[in-house]
């Protein structure tokens, strides 16, 4: 195995369990690092609710064979067999109480159980293939009958993030679907940070739609654009040059009953931030009672609370991206085995595959998904 993250310990645990012999090798000085930093250390270790539907990939259905072998009960019964304490957060996240250090401590101490040599520091300088798969690294030379690669992403380069995963695939001729950061905060353009300059720290519940997907949740303004639950999510969709468009009122109806005297600025201001309705109507008009507004005035503003039409100017970056889209085209790999139908004895699994989850611990049950599927195999 090639990284030691969530998917490839996984992966080792499971084959080490059967009986297969099995090196992992990590070029950063500590396994799981990942693990270590998510969900503000805590680890939002997987999502009640994982369904395929949850997913992004030019093959939808490709996960759906992973996800069902390995579920969210199965890494729960895991956890529970250490007595690691945990609880929902919401919508089904689930995170632990302590720490995340339980989770990576609990994967160690499954690999040493099944048997796992763990090499870290270990950079991987070339790999060739002959019979077996031949590996010259810092630690000396490896040879294999299988080799998995769990490298990750582009997400995070701070932590270790490299495209060695990537270019791996390629050596060995298969196609990646263009990859991009994901479940990242947008930046504004140029117009929209004059606009709403100031406004950084006000959060509100949002729809945001973007690529045809729609997420209900929190949306914070940052110094530099938009972050929050929903706006990471629609980042994982949005394309460069298209718009995300924002209901800052959700559900709810401007429009109050035909005689009430009240002004929409008022009426705004109680169900959005104060600071936030007071910017908006600087921006989009003044202050009358109800009875004043023509109704094509009233529809403009209502429109304008609706439907905002928000334009990146881009996203942060795989600086702070959770996640990488894209990855290793699912066309070239067993949706059963994740064998590279090119190369037999290569496989790749997590996140360097072109599978990525919605924000909320779902890329964490792919990552055991995918391993848990591999790990059957190699």
């Amino acid at each position: 195995m090639i990284g030691a993250g969530a998917a490839g310990l996984m992966c080792a645990i499971e084959a080490g369990k059967r009986g297969r012999r099995v090196t992992v090798l990590e070029h950063s000085p500590e396994v799981g690092r990942k693990i270590l930093i998510s969900g503000g250390g805590r680890c939002n270790f997987t999502n009640l609710h994982t369904r395929a539907d949850h997913f992004l990939s030019d093959n939808p259905h490709f996960a759906k064979s992973a996800l069902a072998r390995y579920r969210p009960a199965d890494f729960i019964g895991l956890l529970e067999r250490y007595a690691i304490p945990y609880h929902e957060k919401t919508l089904g996240q689930l995170f632990c109480d302590r720490s995340a250090r339980d989770v990576v401590a609990l994967l160690q101490e499954e690999c040493a159980a099944a048997g796992v040599r763990i090499v870290t520091a270990c950079t991987v300088q070339s790999i060739c293939r002959d019979q077996d798969y031949q590996l010259e690294t810092s630690a000396g030379p490896f040879s294999c009958a299988s080799l998995v690669i769990a490298t990750g992403g582009l997400s995070i380069p701070k932590i270790g993030a490299t495209p060695f995963g990537y270019a791996i695939a390629r050596q060995f001729g298969l196609r990646i679907v263009e990859c991009r950061p994901a479940l990242t905060p947008l930046l504004f353009n140029r117009q929209d940070a004059a606009r709403f300059d100031g406004l950084a720290g006000v959060s509100t519940t949002v729809d945001a739609t973007s690529g045809g997907r729609t997420f209900r949740e929190k949306m914070l303004f940052t110094h530099r654009g938009l972050s929050g639950p929903a706006i990471l999510q629609v980042s994982s969709y949005w394309r460069p040059g298209e718009p995300v468009i924002i209901d800052l009122l959700p559900g709810l109806d401007l429009i109050r009953p035909e005689g009430e005297r009240i002004e929409i600025r008022t009426l705004a201001s109680r169900l959005l931030p104060k600071r936030l309705a007071d910017r908006w109507f600087e921006l989009h008009g003044g202050s009358k009672p109800l009875t004043q507004v023509s109704d094509r005035e009233l529809d403009d503003i209502s429109a304008a609370l609706h439907n905002w039409c928000f334009v990146p100017q881009a996203t942060e970056g795989y600086e702070k991206a959770e996640v990488t889209a894209g990855g290793v085209d699912t066309a070239e790999l067993s949706s059963k085995t994740f064998e590279a139908k090119k190369a037999p004895g290569l496989y790749f699994i997590g996140e360097v595959v072109d599978v990525t989850g919605h924000l909320g611990g779902f890329n964490f049950q792919w990552a055991w998904a995918s391993g848990y599927s591999a790990g059957q195999y190699v």
